[in-house]
């Protein structure tokens, strides 16, 4: 309990008493790693969903003031994409590059999958990751510090208890037994995804962009008929949940005493 309040005190003092960073620099010191895990569609037959939705998933976070520097990116199929040259998407090589980054940009972290999923986890390439493993992952290389965790596939809800934390929100496309959409061979992303991204230009948080994809997500279901509603779930850390205005987007003011 103690440890508690002095570290919330810290922050609290960091907030209140120095200046509010520039918006477009509130990221610039954060790690961040965008993983498509799958070039599958639903059917099996090749789509590029995934990837479309993990490159302008990464020029989304470069726009909010994420540097390039310090935002890796992996696919399945990595050949295919010469211009941001991902790394291959395996989960050691995801770990690797998130501890590395994070070691030199130590003000936060992002952490984005986007692949198929089942109730015990993303798939990532050949390999399911689970959630206590990603849990792991993710509190090895970036502890304490402030932490976004995006997972954008079915059954994606079972991440939230391993990955919840005090400092950490964790936004997922579904619950933990429901479907997520949009995964199919003529999808240019998943129906997450999109609303991830559209949803990205008029939000002035990441607390207020995770509210507005799980009403895009609920609107756009809606529109196409498809059942029953996937129910993206977001969780946001006590901690963290007074200081994410704090990290407000391009274009948004901090707040102010």
């Amino acid at each position: 309990m103690i440890r508690h309040v002095a570290r919330w005190a810290a922050l609290a003092a960091t907030l209140l008493l120095a200046p509010a960073p520039a918006a477009a620099q509130s990221f610039a010191d954060w790690a961040a790693v965008v993983v498509a895990g799958d070039f599958r569609a639903h059917g099996g037959r090749p789509t590029e969903a995934f990837d479309n939705a993990r490159r302008d998933v990464a020029t989304t976070l470069v726009g909010l003031g994420f540097r390039p520097e310090n935002l890796r990116q992996f696919s399945v199929k990595p050949q295919n994409d010469l211009i941001t040259a991902p790394g291959l998407s395996e989960p050691n090589a995801i770990y690797e590059a998130l501890e590395e980054t994070a070691a030199r940009a130590p003000g936060g972290c992002l952490v984005y999958f986007t692949s198929h999923g089942d109730p015990s986890g993303v798939l990532v390439g050949e390999d399911v990751l689970a959630p206590r493993i990603l849990g792991q992952m993710v509190g090895a290389a970036c502890g304490e510090r402030p932490t976004v965790v995006v997972i954008s596939a079915c059954f994606s809800g079972v991440f939230v208890p391993a990955l919840a934390g005090p400092n950490r929100m964790v936004l997922t496309a579904a619950r933990k037994d429901r479907s997520s959409f949009g995964c199919g061979e003529a999808d240019r992303y998943p129906y997450f995804d999109d609303c991830f991204l559209s949803s990205a230009k008029g939000a002035r948080d990441f607390g207020g962009l995770g509210r507005a994809v799980q009403a895009c997500v609920a609107a756009r279901e809606i529109e196409e008929g498809m059942k029953p509603p996937s129910q993206p779930q977001l969780s946001i850390g006590a901690d963290l949940l007074p200081a994410l205005p704090f990290y407000a987007f391009p274009g948004a003011q901090p707040p102010r005493e």
